[in-house]
C-alpha cells in the first residue's frame, strides 16, 4: 500500500487495481486530504484497520474479488466510512449490490475529476451531518436524564408537568432564583410526545433591549444597522419544540405586544419583512419576580399575563422543602463525584438549619466546592456556608495573623492540587470546574511543578 506524506484531517481510500487511476486521483485530492492507495480488497481492508478512513473509492472488479463483497469488511473496521462504488462496467445488478452492502454512492469509469470531487464533498458534508446529528442525539438524551424533580417536596409540581407535558398550552412557572424553574421546563418538554423536537431558551435579561426582537423573530439583511446577513430567529430555531423565555418579566412593553400576537395567531414576521410565516412551538415563560406586581405597576401587560398563565407552575425555595436536603446532597455528591464520597451525619444537621437563599443552585455549589477541597472520602459542607444568609455564626472565619496568611502563589497550588486530585486528575473536567482553559490548567501545573504523584 502507498500512502501520501501530507498529513490532513480528512483521508480517503482508493482500492483499485488500476495504478494510473490511483496516481491521477492522489495528485487531484493530496492538497486537500491524506490519501492511501490500496490494490486488492484484502489490502483496503487492512488499511482501514489501520487508520480511520473517511471516503473509500472502490472498484468493482479486484484481483481477489468483487468490490461489493468487501463493502461489510470496510464498514466493520470504519464504520463512518463512506463508500464510493466506482465500475467501468455498468450494471444495475452492481450498483443494487454494492448499496445493499453498505455503498454510500456509485459512479460510473470514466469519470470526470470534477464529478469525482462533488461525490466526494458530497459524502464529506454527509459525514459531518451525521455527527452533528449524533451529537445532537447525546445531548438530548443526557438533558432528559438530568431533567429530573427531586424530592417529595415537588410532588405536586411533578403532578402538574405532567399535565403540561400532555397539552401545548403555555406555562407560566415562578420561583425564586435557584429553584429549578429551567430544570422545571426541560422535564415538560421531555416528558411531552415529541422529546426530540428542539428545546431553546434565552434568557430577556441579557439582551440588549434593541436586539431582542430580531434574536426573537429573525431579520433579513439590512433590516438595521449591523445587520449584514440574514438571520433566522429563535422562534424557527424552536419550530416544533419548546421555547423558554426566561426571565420573561424584563420583556420590553413593546416587544410584549408582539409576543401576545405570536401565541394568539401562530405567526412570526422577521424585522425587515412583508412575509409573515406560521411557527408551531410551544411556549414555556419563567421569571423569579412578583409578575403580579408587574402587572399591577404596568410594566406586563395583563392579557400577556393571562396568556402565558394559562397552567401556572410555583416552585416552592427550598427552604420550604429541607426535607428533600438529604436526597438532592447524594444526588449532586454521585453526580459530581462519581466516586464513594460520603458526608456525614453531623453535616446533615447544620445544612438542614441554613436558610439556602440560593436554593438548589447554592447547595450544588457548595457541595461541588467541598469535593474539590476534600482530604479523603468525606466532605464537609458546613464551613463553606454563609453566616451572612442565615447560618450560624460558629461558622464565621477568624482573623488570621499576619504569619498564618498564605500567598496567593500557595492558595492556587493547593486549590488546583485539591481540584486534580477530587476528580481523579481528569485534566479536562478539572479546567472546566476550575473555570479556566485546558491551556491554562496545564500551564499552571508546569509552573507550580504538581506531579502525578500529588
Amino acid at each position: 500500500m502507498k500512502e501520501s506524506p501530507a498529513s490532513k484531517s480528512k483521508t480517503l481510500l482508493v482500492i483499485d487495481d488500476d495504478r494510473l487511476l490511483c496516481d491521477v486521483v492522489m495528485d487531484c485530492f493530496r492538497d486537500t486530504m491524506e490519501v492511501y492507495l490500496a490494490h486488492t480488497g484484502r489490502e483496503g481492508i487492512a488499511a482501514c484497520a489501520r487508520k480511520k478512513v473517511d471516503v473509500v473509492l472502490l472498484d468493482q472488479n479486484l484481483p481477489d474479488g468483487e468490490g461489493h463483497t468487501f463493502c461489510p469488511s470496510i464498514l466493520k473496521e470504519n464504520g463512518q466510512a463512506k463508500i464510493i462504488f466506482i465500475t467501468a462496467y455498468p450494471n444495475f445488478e452492481n450498483a443494487v449490490y454494492a448499496i445493499k452492502a453498505g455503498a454510500y454512492d456509485y459512479i460510473l469509469k470514466p469519470f470526470e475529476l470534477e464529478e469525482l470531487n462533488l461525490a466526494v464533498e458530497r459524502a464529506l458534508r454527509t459525514i459531518a451531518l451525521e455527527k452533528i446529528e449524533q451529537f445532537q442525539n447525546y445531548r438530548i438524551s443526557k438533558e432528559s436524564e438530568e431533567a429530573i424533580l427531586l424530592g417529595e417536596g415537588l410532588a405536586p409540581i411533578r403532578r402538574l408537568v405532567q399535565l403540561a407535558a400532555a397539552s401545548s398550552a403555555p406555562v407560566l412557572i415562578t420561583g425564586e432564583t435557584g429553584t429549578g424553574k429551567n430544570v422545571t421546563a426541560k422535564c415538560i418538554h421531555y416528558a411531552g410526545p415529541n422529546p426530540l423536537a428542539p428545546f431553546v431558551s434565552i434568557n430577556c435579561a441579557a439582551l440588549p433591549e434593541s436586539l431582542i426582537e430580531a434574536e426573537l423573530f429573525g431579520c433579513e439583511k439590512g433590516a438595521f444597522t449591523g445587520a449584514t446577513t440574514a438571520k433566522k430567529g429563535i422562534f424557527e430555531m424552536a419550530e416544533g419544540g419548546t421555547l423558554l423565555l426566561d426571565e420573561i418579566g424584563e420583556m420590553p412593553l413593546n416587544l410584549q405586544t408582539k409576543l401576545l400576537s405570536v401565541l394568539e395567531d401562530k405567526q412570526i414576521k422577521k424585522l425587515g419583512s412583508d412575509f409573515i410565516r406560521p411557527v408551531n412551538v410551544r411556549v414555556i415563560a419563567s421569571t423569579n419576580s412578583n409578575i403580579e406586581e408587574a402587572v399591577t405597576g404596568k410594566t406586563f401587560r395583563q392579557d400577556l399575563y393571562y396568556r402565558l398563565s394559562v397552567l401556572r407552575i410555583d416552585i416552592p425555595p427550598l427552604r420550604e422543602r429541607k426535607q428533600d436536603i438529604p436526597e438532592l446532597c447524594d444526588y449532586f455528591i454521585k453526580k459530581i463525584s462519581g466516586s464513594e464520597i460520603r458526608l456525614p451525619d453531623s453535616e446533615m444537621e447544620k445544612l438542614v438549619a441554613y436558610e439556602w437563599r440560593g436554593n438548589i443552585r447554592e447547595l450544588r455549589n457548595i457541595i461541588e466546592r467541598a469535593i474539590i477541597l476534600r482530604d479523603g472520602l468525606e466532605i464537609h459542607l458546613s464551613g463553606l456556608l454563609n453566616a451572612k444568609v442565615g447560618h450560624p455564626a460558629e461558622n464565621v472565619q477568624k482573623p488570621l495573623s499576619d504569619a498564618s496568611i498564605p500567598t496567593l502563589e500557595e492558595v492556587e497550588k493547593t486549590h488546583l492540587q485539591n481540584a486534580l486530585h477530587a476528580l481523579s486528575r481528569n485534566y479536562a473536567k478539572t479546567a472546566r470546574v476550575l473555570g479556566i482553559s485546558l491551556s491554562t490548567l496545564k500551564r499552571k501545573i508546569k509552573e507550580y511543578g504538581i506531579t502525578d504523584s500529588v
